[in-house]
C-alpha cells in the first residue's frame, strides 16, 4: 500500500456521517486492496507512481469561486471548489430535489443509503476512497412523470495542492426525464475523485455528459455509473483531454429489460499527457441495446488508453450491442493501447466490436496546404472531420457550440511528427 492510501485509510476511520454503515464495508474492501502495478490488469497502461508519495492538503478554499457561464444554456449551476458545495439549493423546478449528503432528510437518506454503491463496482480501487472520503456531495431526485428543462450542471474546481473528493447520486423516477453535465477542468498540481451514481426507474430518461477537461499536472480519477431499470433511455457523451493523470470508469448496467444506452467518447491528448478510459456495459436482461462510439487522437509523447468491455448474460437473449474505437496518431512518439472485449453467454444476441489506429493522412494534409491552407488549419479540419460525427451527436447543441473552441484550440496546439 502507498504512503497516500495509508494516510487515506487513517483519514477514513475517522469519518462518521449517516453513510458510516456503507462506508465501513468499502473501508474493509479497501484495507485488504493492492495499490496497483503494472502487473494489475486494470493499470497496466497507467502507471499511478504520481500519487503514490504525494502529500495534498485536505483543508477547503475558504475563496468563492463561480463556474464559467455557456452562453444560452439554461443550467442549474453546482459549484464544488476543494470539495466544497458553493451553490444555492433554494430556487429549483417543481418535482426537482437536490440537497447536500450532509443537509438530506431521513427519508431521502434512506434511498441515498441503498443506492450508494449500488451501480459502481466494488472492484474500483479508487472507487472504494471515494466511498470512504466523499463527505461532500449532492443527492439529486426527479419525481414521477417530471421532465426537468433546466440542465443540471455540476462544475467540480481543485486548487494547486489540494485534493477533493465528491460523491453524486442521482434517482430518475418513472417516465421522469433530465440532463446532468458532469463539468472538470484545471490545469494546477491536484489530485481529485469525481464518482456519481444514477438511478433510472422503467421509463425514465437520462441525457448525459461528462467533460473530463483537466490537463498539465492534474491528478484525476473518477467514474459516472449508471442502473437502468426497464425501458430506461441513457445517451451519454463523454469528452476528455489528458493530464499527468487522468482516469475515468464507466458502467452501464442493464438491469431491466427493453433499456438503451447510447455512449460517446472522445479523447484528445498532446504533450506527455496520459488518458485511460475504461468502460464496462453489464447486459443482464434480455432485450438491452447498446452502442458506444469512441475515438481518440494521440499527438507528441502521449499516452491513451481504452478498455472497453460488453458483458452477456446468460438470461440476456435478445441484446444488440455494438463497440466502435477509432483512433489516429499524429506521432510516432504517441502511444495509444485499445482493448474491446465481448463477453458472451446468451445464444440469442446480436454483437459487434472492433478497433483501428492509424497515422493522419499526408496526402490529405499536404492536398490541403497546397490549396493555400495553413498547415495549422489543415491540421484542425482534418481532426473535426474525424470526431466530429460524435460532436454532431450531441444532443445539447449549445453545448456541443460551447465545445467546438476549446477542441479546435486544442488541434492548433498539436503537431503532426513522423
Amino acid at each position: 500500500m502507498s504512503h497516500w492510501l495509508n494516510r487515506a485509510v487513517s483519514r477514513a476511520e475517522q469519518v462518521s456521517d449517516w453513510l458510516s454503515p456503507q462506508r465501513q464495508i468499502s473501508l474493509a474492501l479497501l484495507r485488504e486492496a493492492q495499490w496497483p502495478t503494472r502487473k494489475t490488469e486494470a493499470w497496466k497502461y497507467t502507471p499511478v507512481h504520481l500519487l503514490a508519495d504525494a502529500d495534498f492538503a485536505t483543508a477547503a478554499n475558504s475563496e468563492l469561486s463561480t463556474a464559467e457561464t455557456i452562453n444560452g444554456l439554461n443550467s442549474i449551476e453546482l459549484v464544488f471548489t476543494d470539495g466544497v458545495l458553493q451553490s444555492d439549493l433554494s430556487q429549483l423546478p417543481a418535482g426537482l430535489t437536490i440537497v447536500s449528503l450532509a443537509d438530506a432528510s431521513s427519508e431521502t437518506r434512506q434511498w441515498a443509503a441503498n443506492t450508494f454503491t449500488a451501480a459502481k463496482p466494488a472492484k474500483h480501487l479508487f472507487g472504494l476512497v471515494n466511498d470512504v472520503l466523499a463527505t461532500a456531495g449532492v443527492i439529486i431526485d426527479v419525481a414521477e412523470g417530471v421532465s426537468i428543462e433546466p440542465v443540471i450542471r455540476i462544475v467540480h474546481r481543485v486548487s494547486k495542492g489540494c485534493e477533493a473528493h465528491n460523491r453524486i447520486l442521482v434517482r430518475i423516477a418513472k417516465h421522469a426525464s433530465l440532463t446532468v453535465v458532469e463539468d472538470f477542468s484545471g490545469a494546477e498540481k491536484s489530485f481529485n475523485t469525481g464518482f456519481a451514481e444514477y438511478m433510472l426507474a422503467e421509463s425514465a430518461a437520462l441525457e448525459h455528459y461528462r467533460f473530463a477537461l483537466q490537463t498539465g499536472a492534474a491528478l484525476s480519477i473518477g467514474g459516472s455509473h449508471f442502473n437502468l431499470a426497464d425501458k430506461a433511455q441513457l445517451n451519454s457523451t463523454l469528452v476528455g483531454f489528458g493530464s499527468a493523470l487522468s482516469r475515468l470508469d464507466v458502467d452501464v448496467n442493464h438491469t431491466g429489460e427493453h433499456a438503451f444506452a447510447k455512449l460517446n467518447a472522445i479523447y484528445l491528448l498532446d504533450g506527455n499527457e496520459l488518458f485511460d478510459l475504461h468502460s464496462t456495459i453489464e447486459h443482464i436482461k434480455p432485450n438491452g441495446t447498446s452502442e458506444e462510439n469512441v475515438r481518440g487522437i494521440a499527438a507528441d509523447h502521449s499516452r491513451a488508453v481504452f478498455n472497453g468491455r460488453i458483458h452477456i448474460h446468460r438470461d440476456a437473449q435478445k441484446t444488440l450491442a455494438e463497440l466502435n474505437n477509432r483512433n489516429l496518431l499524429m506521432s510516432r512518439n504517441a502511444e495509444i493501447n485499445t482493448k474491446p472485449e465481448l463477453e458472451i453467454y446468451a445464444d440469442d444476441v446480436r454483437c459487434a466490436h472492433g478497433a483501428t489506429i492509424a497515422e493522419m493522412d499526408k496526402k490529405a494534409l499536404y492536398y490541403l496546404q497546397s490549396r493555400g491552407i495553413s498547415k495549422t488549419q489543415a491540421q484542425i479540419m482534418l481532426n473535426f472531420g474525424f470526431i466530429n460525427e460524435l460532436v454532431d451527436q450531441m444532443p445539447n447543441q449549445i453545448l456541443a457550440e460551447w465545445l467546438r473552441p476549446q477542441l479546435r484550440q486544442r488541434f492548433a496546439n498539436m503537431e503532426v511528427t513522423s
